[in-house]
């Protein structure tokens, strides 16, 4: 008996109607990342700041994360960090969002506990294959 809870692995290894926690201060980069994930089957629950997004995890439990780096007042390395802290979400993947593609943005978010950062402006391929990637490993 497969409980409706649990996401369903498809063919090409991502996990379809698997929860996705978004974390973007940009309304515009929110939008466009929430319809590349939700045409590509995945559950997105939004926040615009870090506060909001640790508010909602505890409900939502996500499969994995996607947070941008530069936010006001929480940022999205402290962030990752306390999501990374938490027993209950150490081990869900953070795909951090860097508007520079810079290596102190990599190390920073590696640091933090992020799997992964993607460059800004998002290209629909690298996000829904780096979230197939992270999702796979996780399932």
């Amino acid at each position: 008996m497969t409980s409706s809870l649990l996401p369903e692995a498809s063919s090409d290894g991502a996990c379809a109607g698997a929860i996705i926690l978004l974390i973007d201060d940009s309304a515009t980069v929110r939008s466009a990342a929430e319809k590349i994930l939700r045409a590509a089957g995945y559950r997105v629950v939004v926040a615009e700041n870090g506060f909001e997004a640790l508010a909602k995890i505890g409900d939502c439990r996500p499969a994995l994360i996607v947070c941008d780096i530069v936010m006001p007042r929480l940022d999205g390395y402290r962030t990752c960090a306390l999501i990374k802290a938490s027993a209950a979400f150490h081990a869900t993947p953070v795909l951090m969002l860097s508007s520079k593609e810079g290596l102190f943005d990599r190390v920073r978010g590696a640091m933090a506990g992020a799997s992964a950062c993607l460059a800004k402006p998002l290209a629909p391929e690298a996000l829904l294959a780096a979230v197939r990637q992270h999702l796979a490993s996780r399932f």
